[in-house]
């Protein structure tokens, strides 16, 4: 069955310009990874500060590779200069669940 990983990021106002557009320039490098099934970012509408990074995979020796090749390699990456870009996200917590029950919309295939 399948795995979630849900990446919960404390996004100060002013940071979550920089989030979206980091994000937005690595749109695609999840999306080749072995096992991976499904990724959305998702923004705050109100009454917090907490963007939520959900991906789904096929299971958690995919993540664990995910994580320990593209994930570790993109985030290692330098900015201008050769330095590695401040943080947007303030706090970070990895949720992950396993999928128990799933469902689309009728006549979907």
């Amino acid at each position: 069955m399948s795995v979630v990983k849900i990446n919960v990021l404390t996004v100060p106002a002013e940071q979550r310009e920089t989030l979206e557009k980091r994000f937005a320039s690595r749109a695609h490098t999840v999306e080749s990874s072995d096992g991976f099934e499904w990724f959305e970012l998702l923004r705050p509408v109100e009454g917090t500060d907490t963007y939520l990074v959900y991906t789904r995979w096929r299971d958690e020796e995919s993540f664990q590779a995910w994580m320990e090749g593209p994930m570790k390699a993109a985030h290692q990456g330098g900015g201008e200069g050769g330095e590695r870009p401040k943080p947007a996200a303030s706090g970070s917590t990895l949720w992950s669940f396993e999928v128990v029950q799933q469902a689309g919309p009728k006549g979907a295939s």
